[in-house]
């Protein structure tokens, strides 16, 4: 069948349309995607601002279009935590429904963690062993760490890339670096025994662009060469590389590859993340998965049909059709 997954992050609105069938991987058919920066269109109250939700709507009513226009019998619509942490979330999501047809679910933070880990093990398979799964967004970071399909652990923290550059790097100096450096760490750390009580993971692994971006700056294989390359981020070299990229301007960042225009004045707080993740929990590096929390959504929806037809498990996943 061909769906399209429609995911509203915390800086881009994201329909991917997929044909998808059981038991084969999802072949992306098609790609549409606006900037929404949503995550830095909250007001001092914590709520989306107008031009924020007008942009939001005007996403959605073209996606839908798009996704009618490539063949798409459903659209799994979600967003993650821009939408979620907003004071005004239901009346932006309420003014979407009642503008284009379109009901989006807002995914948990948990949820989160537990659908990019499950598109991972997908990935990677059981040899794997113990996987650690790292998530930054624009609005959170996801944990995620398990040896089955569904996570032992599954934390969603407010540290993503475009929320911790709005709060604390607006015209920042040094000192606020440090002090949202010491931050970073102070918040990773007051959990991460849940994590690393049971023991060290046997794979570390990254999801998300701005990882993706790090690992690009550190030198590999541009997206170019196919998602079967493998590509990872040592911590060593992103080590190196931090005092120069705190030093470039947002528009000497976006030169560098791997990263956009659109998120080049998210890479500090997005290395300062990804430094600590691996300080904190002694990884030397974490190996990119071209697939993650869009992916996970399929297959847990391929999983709730095939439940249907008698064969494997699967949770339960909002759907928003086409027909409405």
């Amino acid at each position: 069948m061909r769906l399209g997954v429609l995911d509203i992050g915390s800086n881009t609105g994201h329909l991917l349309v997929v044909d998808a069938h059981g038991g084969a991987a999802p072949l992306p058919a098609f790609s549409h995607k606006e900037p929404l920066r949503l995550a830095e269109h909250l007001d001092a109250d914590g709520a989306v601002d107008q031009s924020g939700v007008d942009a939001l709507t005007k996403f959605v009513a073209d996606a839908l279009v798009v996704a009618g226009d490539k063949g798409c019998e459903e659209m799994l619509g979600f967003a993650t935590s821009a939408v979620r942490d907003a004071t005004n979330s239901d009346e932006v999501l309420e003014h979407v429904r009642e503008q284009t047809g379109v009901d989006i679910e807002v995914l948990p933070g948990e949820d989160e963690a537990r659908l990019t880990f499950l598109a991972v093990r997908r990935w990677f398979g059981w040899s794997s062993g113990r996987l650690a799964v790292f998530d930054i967004g624009g609005g959170s970071l996801e944990i995620a760490v398990g040896s089955d399909e569904a996570p032992d652990v599954a934390q969603s923290l407010p540290l993503g890339a475009g929320r911790l550059s709005r709060d604390w790097l607006q015209g920042a100096d040094e000192d606020a670096v440090r002090r949202l450096r010491l931050k970073i760490r102070a918040d990773l750390a007051r959990d991460a025994g849940s994590i690393l009580r049971p023991g060290r993971p046997d794979h570390a692994v990254a999801t998300s662009k701005t990882f993706r971006s790090l690992a690009r700056i550190c030198g590999a294989a541009p997206s170019g060469d196919g998602p079967l390359v493998r590509r990872v981020l040592p911590h060593g070299e992103l080590i190196g590389l931090i005092p120069a990229i705190f030093a470039m301007s947002a528009e000497e960042l976006s030169y560098l590859p791997g990263v956009s225009a659109s998120r080049a004045h998210q890479v500090v707080a997005g290395a300062l993340v990804a430094d600590a993740v691996m300080d904190i929990f002694d990884l030397p590096e974490l190996e990119i998965c071209p697939w993650a929390l869009r992916e996970g959504i399929i297959l847990e929806r391929l999983d709730q049909i095939s439940v249907r037809s008698g064969r494997r498990p699967g949770g339960p996943i909002t759907v928003a059709s086409l027909s409405r």
